[in-house]
Formats: C-alpha cells, structure tokens, sequence
C-alpha cells in the first residue's frame, strides 16, 4: 500500500518523502501552514502537532510533539492533527475560542503550536478540576459569542480560586501548566495564555477528538520508502530490524529524532539509510520487578514518567527537568545513552543509579555497567550492528536521592553541569554512595574519587566540605559558551553541599 497519513480527518499520501523531510516539511508543503518553523531545533514550539499514541487499556492519548524534528516518513498509516483540524473561523475549538477572547495571540505566529500543546492537556483524560467538582458537557451553545458554562470574555482564571496550586503551575480546571514549557512566545506574554488554559472545561462527551481517545491508537505499519531524501525503514521486528542493521551498520537510527532532527535541520546532516524504532514492542516494555526496573529503550520519557509513578524518586525529579514537556513526549532513554553525549541529562542520573544496558545484535545479546559503556566523546561500547534495547535499574533503590542541572534556563535548556546523588546512611556514616556527573569531561562520569572519599565517614557538614574540594577537581571541565572550566568546578562543589543542605545526617537512613 502507498504510504500515507490520517491528517485532520482525511488520508494523505505521503509521496517521496525519504527519511530527510520533516513532518514539518511536509505539512507545509500540502498546504497545511498553520504550524511553523521558529527554531528547528525543538526549543520553540511553533511546530508543534498532534499524534494519537498508545494509552492505557487498549486506548489513545492525543500528544502534542515537535513536527520539525521527526521524519514524515515515520508517520505512515498514523494519524496527525494540525491546528486547522481542531478548528476553523467559523466554529472555533474551545482552545482556539480561549485563546482568541483572552487576548492570547498578538502576531500569531507562535499560536499555532500553542493551540495544540494546550489541546493535548485540553484532552488529557485524567485532568481533573482541583477547586471545582468535575462535570462533563453534554453539548456547548454560544451564548454571546462565549460557550455556556465557560467565563465571559472579559474573565480571567482567578489564582486565588480555592483549590489553585500554590506554585501557579497548576489551573483551578487541573491543567498543567508545564503542558506549554516547550512553546516559547515573544510578544503575547504567557498571562493571557495561562489565562486561556486555566479557563478550559471538560471537553463535551459529544466532541469526535475526545472521543478518538476511547479506540487504539493506529498500529506500526511496515513502511519502506526510498528515494533522493534518503531511504527510510520501519521494520515491525526487532529480529528483522537487527537483520536490517546487520546489513547496513552505517543506517541512522531513529526512535524520538530529538537530537537526529537538530542534526538534520541545522547541521544538514544526510543518512543514506533511516531505521524507525519508535513502535517496535520489544523496545518499549517496563517491568518493575523485585530486583530489577527494565525500561525499553524506545519508551518515551513522557511514557515512562506516566508508567513509573514516582517509583524511582531520582528520576521522579530528573524528568521535569528534561527540556520539555514536547520533547520528553518523543525523546527516549535509548536516543540519549546512543547519542553518546557528554551533557545529554540522563547519563548522570541512571549512573547515580548504577543503571546497567542490554545490547543486542543478530549475534546475540550482552550486558554491560552504564559506568563502562562511555569510552570517548560520543563514542561508546555499542557496535554499530547493535541495539540498545533496556535500561536495567537494580534494586533497592538508595533512599536518598537528588538531581542537580544547572542551566541559564529553569526549563527548556540544555545543562551546564549536572549532579547526580544516591545516598545510603546508617546511624549517620555514609554506607554508599554514588554520584554521576554530566558536562565536565568528554563523557559522563562517576565521581569515583568523591564517592571513596565519603564512604564509611560521617555525614557531617566537615566531612562534606573536604569531599566537596575533591568533588570540585572531578572530570576535565571545559570553558565555552554555556559555561567556563572554572564555574563548572564551582557548581560541583556547590552542588555537594547543597546536598547535604538537603539531606542532613541526623537522622538514619537504611536502604529501601
């Protein structure tokens, strides 16, 4: 069958799309220019579309991602919503209704991509209200130009409403506002924006989108499209995908594209081959078991946030922390360990961790410690004929755990340094610890000398202070334009006792 793709409602042909058009690209190219490009790079949201992904209980989850980055040709037989099919001039969608009356968009440029990152919280199935009872509209007449049972057009989301989060980051109609961390807007202002999100209602039992959400999301289909934009494949196996990489070692690997999609846009990069991973099941398992957690390598950071639930409490508090809320719903553990990045976010934490990865090739399979897999920039154990396939957590997890990134940006930026801890303490000495680093050495690193510095002493702010001069002198820091060598010394020092700040020995702690 012709590749194609479900937008808005009506199926598209994709046509010579390679592995080297966007899905960005190739919207625009058909007419569909509500989304833009601002950044392509992933850090503006004015891409930003809708894709109908797997959910619980056999049902789908409308989500919001960076059209820019990922291949169109990753999209055959799936099914997209642009913001021209939530809503026309004519009948707006309730997004686009708030958006407009409260003053949301100046040059609209950017709203777009707001409009759908909000739609993709708008139909979230567990938002709840947190200061009203929740109900659910049956149908939604206009009364005076404004949907009955919502605020006139002059209201604003009141902070003060009972039931409003004490951060402000969360709406009295339970929308979370870190849905948008991923869209930036230069002339608008986010008040109005917030002001539009939190005046949101449950969405009316009769709207089709809503109800899209209570069927499956549409399955992989095997695709293979090649042409002068590169070839591209989704293998529907892994056995056929490892047969695949096998014969093509040199073949670009795309699960997320959050860091491919950069290379492509901005570098011009050019694979001659493109392999899909995002849908393949046997790389996107999660089993929590007494002794290990075993994360597939092409799960989602969104999907594993959701499966964990705050079960691993150092990566609980890493995934906000992750760029954004767009780009943690394409990005993957498997993407991040494969890229081989020195200040890719994760390494330090599954380090602190003591994470260990599965490779897999058409040899076979092998196991190896997260702390051996780096062994230059951008170079690691993996062969090119294999295969991240799981992220493998052993347990107990220490009870004590912190994740420190320093960047010029709370959200949406990329690290200077990063800290990672897991602490274990009996009767107030230090019975382990480990301590990942990111972003002071050609890759990342365990503070092994800091770690053997603090084991079997007390946890005392004295013996803090000397580990933090050993931990200062870590790595091989580098100045440039994020950061100097000499700042980045200083985080890590500080960034200990921080942590003891934190973490005070008076109390004693024992493995969970």
């Amino acid at each position: 069958m012709e590749p194609q793709v479900m937008v808005n409602g009506r199926t598209r042909a994709l046509g010579d799309v390679g592995g080297h058009v966007t899905l960005l690209d190739w919207l625009r190219a058909d007419g569909l220019t509500a989304s833009k490009e601002g950044c392509a790079e992933g850090e503006c949201g004015a891409c930003a579309v809708l894709v109908s992904r797997p959910d619980a209980g056999n049902r789908s989850r409308w989500t919001a991602i960076n059209a820019c980055l990922v291949p169109a040709a990753g999209f055959d037989g799936q099914e997209v919503i642009t913001a021209e099919g939530l809503g026309s001039p004519a009948e707006l969608h309730p997004v686009q209704q708030e958006m407009a009356v409260r003053g949301g968009s100046q040059c609209g440029y950017c709203t777009p991509g707001f409009i759908c990152a909000m739609a993709a919280e708008y139909y979230r199935t567990d938002r709840t209200p947190t200061g009203h009872a929740a109900r659910v509209v049956e149908a939604e007449p206009e009364v005076d130009g404004n949907a009955a049972g919502r605020p006139s057009s002059n209201g604003h989301a009141d902070p003060s409403a009972p039931g409003h989060a004490p951060d402000h980051e969360h709406g009295p109609n339970g929308f979370d506002l870190h849905a948008l961390s991923g869209n930036l807007c230069r002339c608008t202002g986010y008040r109005p924006i917030r002001d539009a999100a939190y005046a949101l209602d449950t969405p009316a039992l009769t709207d089709p989108i809503r109800a899209r959400c209570e069927q499956p999301a549409p399955p992989p289909l095997p695709t293979k499209i090649d042409d002068a934009h590169g070839g591209y494949i989704r293998p529907l196996t892994l056995a056929a995908t490892l047969d695949l990489l096998a014969e093509h070692p040199e073949a670009q690997l795309v699960a997320g594209s959050t860091d491919w999609g950069v290379e492509l846009n901005i570098r011009h990069a050019r694979a001659p081959l493109s392999i899909g991973l995002d849908r393949l099941d046997e790389l996107r398992g999660l089993d929590i078991g007494e002794d290990w957690i075993d994360i597939g390598s092409a799960l989602t950071l969104s999907e594993i946030e959701r499966g964990l639930d705050g079960r691993v409490p150092l990566l609980a508090e890493f995934f906000p922390q992750f760029a954004s809320r767009l780009i943690r719903n394409g990005a993957t553990l498997g993407g991040n360990l494969g890229t081989g990045s020195p200040i890719g976010d994760a390494p330090p934490a599954l380090l602190a961790l003591e994470c260990r990865v599965v490779l897999v090739s058409r040899d076979g399979e092998r196991e190896v410690a997260l702390a051996d897999y780096f062994t230059g920039y951008r170079q690691t154990l993996k062969r090119p004929d294999e295969l991240i396939t799981i992220i493998r957590i052993p347990r107990p997890l220490a009870p004590v755990t912190a994740f420190h990134k320093i960047a010029k940006r709370r959200f949406d930026d990329i690290s200077s340094v990063v800290v990672a801890y897991a602490l274990a303490l009996i009767d107030g000495v230090v019975e382990s610890i480990t301590i990942g680093l990111g972003g002071v050495a050609a890759t990342p690193i365990r503070a092994r000398d800091t770690e053997q510095g603090l084991v079997g002493r007390p946890w005392t702010r004295e013996s803090v202070r000397e580990a933090a001069a050993v931990l200062g002198a870590e790595g091989t820091p580098l100045s440039d334009h994020r950061a100097s060598a000499d700042y980045r010394s200083a985080m890590l020092r500080t960034s200990l006792l921080k942590f003891h700040a934190a973490n005070p020995g008076d109390r004693t702690e024992v493995r969970a």
